[in-house]
């Protein structure tokens, strides 16, 4: 199955997604900074800042990757998170609390925002194809399967040493989710909320990690969900015909391969996504 990862993206309070022709979308509080993308063009992959649902809920920030390789960014810019007009030969980006991250061509990756708990110390990395930024912790994704990580891990989040075989990663709040080349689920980190309860997936092409909760896309297009519902963000069982999901920190979204996009839970329109189609906007 075709899948659209790195098209659709879900923040605190924000959605954003790229249309086949290169422009952006957004649903959320009309007018907030994060949601400033009108003018954005070329773009051919966005990720959404996401914080802890208790933390300050007007702060985020939405990054745009270029088909050139250079990256723009929109929203709250406290830590210097924004400050990414300098990056080059960029081919896929991540954002997190106060934070991005850029993969670079090289396997390299840029960071910029707070440096305080490490989350920011990828300058060392190296052959990595993906990466992935959660509030505390980021995580890179290196070409031979194996995973790395920065920041803080003391939920066991950056507990990621021992796997294998690693085709996709998602980084939340206090856990980390990956999902391996036969289609398993790995999982570490805090597993209070049952985010982490992933074990006996099966199938799965790709995942996704909001603050609480993560979700799981199979081959069939079928979408699961485990961990807090506590804003209806894992109602998902009724979705079909998707090729790809976001988790935002109380909401969900997936992508139908029509290019219609669904959306359940959170409570500050950043659902509204309904009349969205992104093969023809």
């Amino acid at each position: 199955m075709r899948t659209l990862f790195g098209r659709i993206a879900a923040g605190r309070r924000h959605t954003v997604a790229v249309t086949s022709a290169g422009t952006v979308v957004t649903a959320g509080i009309p007018g907030e900074p994060e949601c400033r993308v009108q003018e954005w063009r070329d773009i051919v992959a966005v990720a959404a800042g996401s914080v802890h649902a208790a933390r300050n809920t007007g702060r985020s920030h939405t990054l745009g990757l270029r088909a050139d390789g250079s990256v723009v960014a929109a929203g709250w810019n406290g830590a210097g998170q924004c400050a990414v007009d300098e990056w080059a030969a960029v081919v896929a980006v991540a954002a997190g609390w106060r934070r991005s991250l850029g993969a670079r061509a090289d396997g390299t990756v840029l960071a910029a925002g707070r440096s305080s708990e490490g989350a920011c110390d990828v300058s060392a990395w190296r052959e990595i194809v993906a990466v992935s930024a959660g509030d505390w912790h980021s995580v890179g994704l290196r070409a031979d399967g194996t995973v790395v990580t920065a920041g803080l891990g003391s939920r066991g989040q950056c507990d990621v040493r021992s796997w294998r075989g690693v085709r996709g990663i998602s980084a939340g709040y206090l856990h980390t989710v990956a999902v391996t080349a036969n289609g398993r689920v790995c999982a570490a980190g805090d597993g209070r909320s049952g985010a982490t309860q992933v074990g006996r997936w099966r199938d799965i092409i790709g995942v996704a990690a909001g603050s609480h909760h993560t979700l799981g896309l199979d081959g069939h297009g079928r979408v699961m969900a485990a961990g807090s519902d506590e804003h209806g963000q894992c109602d998902v069982s009724s979705w079909r015909d998707v090729v790809a999901v976001a988790a935002g920190s109380r909401h969900s979204v997936g992508v139908r391969a029509d290019g219609t996009v669904l959306a359940t839970g959170g409570d500050e329109g950043q659902c509204d996504v309904t009349s969205w189609c992104l093969s023809r906007i």
